[in-house]
């Protein structure tokens, strides 16, 4: 029996080195796309109706947040899907990987956000440009499993994040456009690079 729970401990091992030195192929450009023009219209929109989003920053966080989740479940199921085809049984360990590698940027986005709301809210003009670092993180984290050129996206949030908070440092500002054109111009340029490193026929 210990040799045999010995074989699948091994056998699973020898998998997530596999997954972990295989270029991971879940990645969609479809769903990127997507999420880059919803971060588009959200920023337009925020423009059109919220006057003031510090007067509103629940308001304002809110429509990121339900952005965030409705983006993690379009790339999540692409990469589901894609994952089976391109992974074949390596496929689970893949997701995983590819999880691992993004979570820790992400929980820390979520908690900054909420510690900012709760206990700092005179700072959360602050929000949009490190949550563009934080994804610039999780992208240069994941880049091992990626496209290298998947860089460029990544240096493109994190040189966007520290513009951001340079321009709204200065009156402590928080503008709509903050969040919408860093956002959809790195996941568009996301969508590109992925579209362009995988080729026509692996995205079609």
């Amino acid at each position: 029996m210990r040799d045999y729970e010995k074989a699948l401990s091994d056998i699973a091992d020898i998998r997530s080195k596999v997954a972990a030195s295989t270029t991971f192929k879940g990645l969609g450009p479809a769903a990127l796309g997507i999420t880059g023009l919803m971060a588009l219209a959200m920023g337009i929109g925020q423009s059109l109706f919220l006057t003031d989003p510090l007067d509103v920053p629940l308001m304002f966080f809110g429509g990121w947040v339900v952005i965030a989740v409705i983006s993690v479940a379009l790339i999540g199921a692409e990469m589901v899907v894609r994952s089976r085809r391109e992974h074949g049984g390596l496929a689970d360990s893949m997701i995983l990987n590819a999880v691992h590698q993004f979570l820790p940027a992400g929980a820390a986005g979520a908690a900054i956000c909420a510690i900012f709301l709760r206990f700092a809210p005179d700072n959360v003009w602050m929000l949009p440009g490190l949550w563009e670092m934080l994804v610039s993180l999780g992208l240069f984290a994941a880049l091992p499993s990626l496209p290298r050129s998947v860089a460029i996206a990544g240096a493109w949030y994190f040189v966007s994040g520290c513009a951001v908070l340079m321009w709204a440092a200065g009156d402590e500002s928080l503008s709509p456009l903050m969040m919408g054109i860093p956002f959809a111009v790195g996941q568009l340029l996301l969508a590109a690079i992925i579209y362009q490193s995988y080729g026509e026929t692996d995205v079609s």
